[in-house]
């Protein structure tokens, strides 16, 4: 739900107009893509993956969509090759002159991260304006790291204390066991790199998370996640908490199913302007971007203004069941029983 009007020129940046047109015009900033670490894609598959990877949804509502190879580092080739003639274009185009949302997922909001950090000074330095990023989207964010990079890591240099269950947990996710030398991104996804990568952004833009809490891998790969995890990164990461610990939660009187009780140890100090907005224990790592609606979602922030201080929102109810001692509340997003968990976040946030 929008609180303010506010209108933005949508302009046609690298690739395609947008088939929906938000209020903002959107860039798109994928994940970690696994199979490229053996494919090792030259930039016209990379750009085919990139598309691949929002097609369900996202990919005919943006304007323009940053595409990066997962074989390669964030501070190497991913911004030089990659982000910066994306920045450069968006800057010279004007697309983002009355503000643009970036919408990232997984280690795309670590990316993200470092761009927010630096956009400004890249553009002033080239003669360009900087970008007006009025906020990002992010689902399912890796911008604290995951802990399955350190054991990949580990396992693919041959740690000593690799096991089986590990092994096969590593496999599920990545689908092949990396080489020792090529690594790419996995290296910046480690715990302690990650969050020692534009730890504290200047730029003050709001990172509106949503969170997933459900395991497409059988539950194998949460064995080594602390806390709650969505099968390749924890509640501390997805949450963007500030310090790394076994979070059962992103709000401290709100769980993932919704119910509104005392959380054992929620996350209670954030990092700067990050946000958890949706929460959800029936979507995944790789479900929150489909276009399928799994269950409903439940709202841990009511609200949060974009940098130019238009307000959004979610509606939402608390609905009670039981009787007596047995009786719970849970809060549930509107119409998260009907729409896709991306769905109600264009609907709400952008459309």
């Amino acid at each position: 739900m929008k609180y303010i009007l506010s209108t933005a020129v949508l302009a046609a940046t690298l690739w395609h107009s947008p088939a929906e047109a938000s209020d903002y015009p959107i860039v798109l900033v994928h994940g970690f893509q696994p199979a490229q670490l053996a494919s090792r894609p030259n930039q016209t598959a990379v750009e085919q993956d990139g598309a691949n990877y929002w097609q369900e949804f996202w990919l005919p509502k943006a304007s323009a969509r940053i595409d990066w190879p997962s074989h390669e580092r964030i501070t190497g080739r991913i911004i030089s090759d990659y982000a910066w003639p994306v920045l450069r274009q968006l800057s010279q185009q004007g697309t983002c002159q009355s503000g643009c949302i970036f919408v990232t997922h997984s280690t795309g909001d670590l990316v993200t991260r470092y761009i927010l950090d630096n956009q400004a000074l890249w553009l002033q330095n080239a003669g360009l304006q900087p970008l007006n990023i009025v906020a990002t989207l992010d689902f399912a964010g890796a911008g604290g790291g995951s802990e399955l990079a350190d054991l990949a890591i580990n396992v693919a240099n041959g740690g000593s204390w690799i096991d089986a269950t590990l092994r096969y947990a590593i496999s599920l996710w990545l689908g092949d066991i990396p080489s020792p030398g090529n690594l790419g991104v996995l290296n910046d996804l480690r715990v302690n790199t990650a969050r020692q990568l534009a730890a504290f952004p200047d730029a003050r833009i709001p990172r509106i998370r949503m969170v997933a809490a459900s395991n497409d891998y059988f539950g194998t790969t949460g064995l080594f996640l602390p806390g709650t995890d969505d099968g390749v990164v924890a509640s501390h990461s997805s949450c963007g908490a500030a310090n790394v610990a076994a979070f059962t939660s992103c709000a401290s009187q709100l769980g993932f199913d919704g119910k509104l009780a005392t959380q054992s140890q929620p996350v209670t100090s954030f990092m700067p302007y990050h946000y958890p907005m949706l929460m959800s224990n029936n979507y995944s790592h790789n479900g929150i971007l489909t276009d399928r609606q799994r269950g409903q979602v439940t709202l841990a922030n009511t609200s949060v203004n974009f940098t130019d201080q238009t307000g959004y929102g979610f509606d939402s109810d608390d609905i009670s069941s039981g009787w007596w001692i047995f009786r719970s509340t849970y809060r549930v997003v509107r119409g998260s029983d009907q729409f896709s968990l991306s769905e109600l976040v264009y609907q709400e946030l952008l459309d």
